[in-house]
């Protein structure tokens, strides 16, 4: 019998609220950059319709996109959630 063993460690460092903010800022306009060149690739302006329209088939081999875009919103909207609980 084996047992795997996750050894976390936490290591806390105090930062300036503004810059944190200033970083998270940053990070979510490259993000909306990004998400920006995949609605225009598609002609759209909202990612919604693109990935309605991939589940219903309209946008064909669009995987690679959707996937991309996915990945980009989630961690949009992580980054929206932490820096709204600062």
């Amino acid at each position: 019998m084996s047992f795997l063993y996750l050894f976390i460690y936490v290591t806390q460092v105090k930062l300036d609220k503004a810059l944190v903010e200033d970083l998270i800022t940053s990070k979510l306009r490259i993000l909306k950059q990004h998400i920006d060149k995949i609605l225009a690739r598609f002609n759209e302006s909202s990612s919604k319709e693109i990935l309605e329209k991939t589940r219903k088939g309209i946008y064909k081999k669009t995987e690679d996109d959707v996937v991309e875009l996915w990945q980009l919103l989630l961690a949009y909207t992580k980054l929206q959630e932490i820096l709204n609980n600062l």
